[in-house]
């Protein structure tokens, strides 16, 4: 069997870990808004569980995904193209972490949590990465599910019901995945037709790329404001969250209305930059907003 050389660094890479530096936020999020106590080390252990879970997810990705990886300049440099770990050890790697995760969630947790956990390393792993992504412009709506699951894991960890709450982490989520990763994509979109990717640019065109970015933009915006009027924030949320989906949606009206090469890819990027803002600062006001209340009640 061939062996590599890789590094902590390259297996770390593996784990693609600014995605899952966002799922442990938002899980976390899901975890400290639900109605369930939870001692704090089973939480720190619940957490690590859903990160360990959405790297071993991303290591399978890499597996599956470098031969697209290396030819493009993206993704080039990932450890497995630039030869430094084999996809055979990367293989090993990402079932352990994955099985070793949902067994730990499993046994220490509880399995609700668990098998939501399953389905979401599942989902990302063999529905997105083996199925939709190399056969559908769809790709990124329906796989963005993957990366929605995490709050609702968290949730669920404590023990809670699955309720109207966590749903609507998930939903703001999901609907936040298209514009976020078309924005991208229309400035990779000849990677991506090299790589033969259907991905919406490189098979609709920017021009219809861009108006569902917008239709998106308003409908997950809508999303975001959805949990005032179900009670489940006040206007400490309400406030900056109008503000900052009123940005989104300004960004993505300036990339609707840009009809120059330049200004379409300056416009995208800065509406790809924001739209990780955004979601950031959406869930630290979830934070906010439920520190604000149990200080008003004079829980803390």
């Amino acid at each position: 069997m061939e062996y590599s050389s890789g590094s902590v660094q390259d297996y770390y890479a593996l784990m693609k870990p600014r995605v899952m530096s966002l799922v442990i936020f938002t899980s976390l999020v899901g975890l400290i808004l639900s109605p369930s106590n939870m001692h704090p080390f089973l939480a720190i252990i619940s957490i690590c569980c859903i990160a360990i879970g959405a790297g071993g997810s991303g290591v399978l990705n890499m597996w599956y995904d470098a031969d697209i990886d290396s030819v493009m300049k993206r993704t080039i440099g990932r450890p497995i193209p630039s030869g430094n770990i084999t996809r055979s050890e990367a293989l090993t790697y990402g079932l352990v972490m994955s099985f070793g995760s949902v067994f730990v969630m499993g046994v220490l947790i509880n399995w609700a949590a668990a098998i939501f956990l399953a389905f979401t390393i599942f989902f990302y792993a063999v529905v997105y990465t083996m199925w939709l992504k190399r056969r559908t412009t769809q790709n990124i709506v329906i796989g963005g599910a993957a990366g929605a699951f995490p709050p609702v894991i968290g949730w669920l960890s404590t023990s809670a019901s699955l309720t109207i709450e966590p749903v609507l982490l998930f939903l703001i989520i999901f609907l936040w995945t298209p514009p976020h990763f078309w924005a991208l994509a229309i400035l990779t979109s000849n990677e991506y037709q090299k790589a033969s990717i259907p991905m919406m640019p490189n098979v609709a065109g920017s021009e219809s790329t861009i108006k569902q970015i917008l239709l998106y933009s308003v409908i997950m915006s809508a999303s975001a404001l959805l949990p005032y009027y179900l009670d489940m924030v006040t206007v400490i949320y309400l406030f900056p969250v109008f503000i900052l989906s009123a940005v989104f949606i300004g960004f993505s009206v300036q990339l609707y209305r840009a009809k120059i090469k330049e200004k379409i890819e300056n416009y995208s990027k800065r509406l790809f930059v924001y739209s990780i803002l955004y979601l950031f600062l959406v869930f630290t006001f979830f934070l906010i907003d439920y520190l604000y209340i149990k200080y008003k009640w004079g829980l803390i």
